[in-house]
C-alpha cells in the first residue's frame, strides 16, 4: 500500500496516526501496579513453580526417571 503513496501522503498519514495517539489518554504504572501486585500475590499459594511439586507425584524424581548432572 505504501509502495503506491507518495512521500507526502505517507507522511500525512504518519501525521494523522501521531495526532491519535497524542490524544490519548495515558495514565502511570504506579497507578496499575498496586493491583498488579495484589492479583499475582493472590496466586502465590496455588502456584506450583512457587510451591513446588510433591515428590510422590514428581515424575521426574528418583525411579521414575529425571536427570542426572555430571
Amino acid at each position: 500500500m505504501a509502495r503506491d503513496m507518495s512521500d507526502k501522503e505517507i507522511l500525512k498519514m504518519e501525521l494523522e496516526q501521531l495526532k491519535k495517539e497524542v490524544s490519548t489518554a495515558r495514565t502511570p504504572v504506579a497507578a496499575n501496579c498496586a493491583e498488579t501486585v495484589t492479583f499475582a500475590e493472590a496466586l502465590v499459594p496455588n502456584d506450583p513453580l512457587i510451591k513446588g511439586v510433591p515428590d510422590d507425584k514428581n515424575p521426574y524424581k528418583g525411579d521414575k526417571g529425571g536427570c542426572i548432572v555430571t
